[in-house]
């Protein structure tokens, strides 16, 4: 009897164990590994700099510009200074294939990064979007998802994985997503990428116009941030204070 009752210990103890590995907490778990892992293999083997270090490209331009965008993709992922990667794709590509390899890249890279929070992440993290500030960026990213992602990819300066992961944790929709980073990411990255192309004749005036893009627009979004942070402050309470958030664009 005492044998009998016993043999189901070790079931019981495979259910826990399990049921704990697909718990919210035990995903959210798997996310930090795996994006702890992320960053470290970049930090040891710096990726980055295999693409900007001029490696020998395909002698089809489509396929370079193909492997580029899927290496680029899993760089940004997994934490890669993205204004090194632009610059990278223009140096070894030019202005229009590296432009579109570079955006291709940054969308895929922002996808598998929603896709990682959003299956790994959201169920732990969601039930903690408390205080006004977090309900707010969760209301704004919910009720108006393309808007504020386009804006927020507009605006220079956001990091770039906090606002994959904010946004996988809000009930924003994927094509909204995708659709405002692809277009929100032009102007600043096009100014990398003209960088790069044009780095080996710094007095060109496609070099002075890209480079002066960058300063001003970063100049530009800390004055309107500091100018604005007041009235940022009243649509943080407005939003925090509202009701249930829609989802959609």
């Amino acid at each position: 009897m005492l044998d009998t009752a016993s043999r189901p210990a070790p079931a019981r103890a495979s259910s826990r164990v399990l049921h704990g590995l697909l718990s919210p907490w035990g995903r959210f778990a798997l996310l930090v590994a795996v994006l702890g892992a992320a960053a470290a293999l970049v930090a040891v083997y710096r990726p980055q700099h295999l693409l900007s270090g001029g490696g020998a490209a395909p002698a089809d331009r489509l396929l370079a510009a193909a492997l580029f965008a899927a290496v680029y993709g899993l760089c940004a992922a997994a934490f890669a200074p993205r204004p090194l990667l632009n610059a990278a794709a223009g140096a070894l590509l030019g202005t229009a294939a590296g432009l579109a390899a570079a955006i291709a890249g940054t969308v895929l890279a922002a996808g598998i990064a929603f896709g990682l929070g959003r299956v790994l992440g959201q169920g732990a993290l969601r039930p903690l979007v408390r205080g006004r500030w977090l309900t707010a960026a969760d209301g704004l990213m919910s009720r108006y998802g393309f808007r504020s992602m386009l804006a927020l990819r507009l605006f220079p300066g956001v990091p770039f994985a906090a606002v994959n992961y904010g946004a996988a944790v809000s009930r924003m929709r994927w094509p909204s997503f995708l659709v405002a980073t692809g277009l929100g990411s032009v102007p600043n990255t096009a100014a990398y990428v003209v960088a790069g192309s044009t780095a080996a004749s710094p007095a060109s005036p496609a070099f002075v116009a890209a480079t002066a893009f960058i300063a001003v627009s970063a100049a530009v979004a800390c004055v309107v941030a500091w100018r604005k942070r007041h009235r940022l402050g009243a649509a943080a309470r407005a939003h925090g204070d509202g009701g249930p958030p829609r989802t959609g664009a």
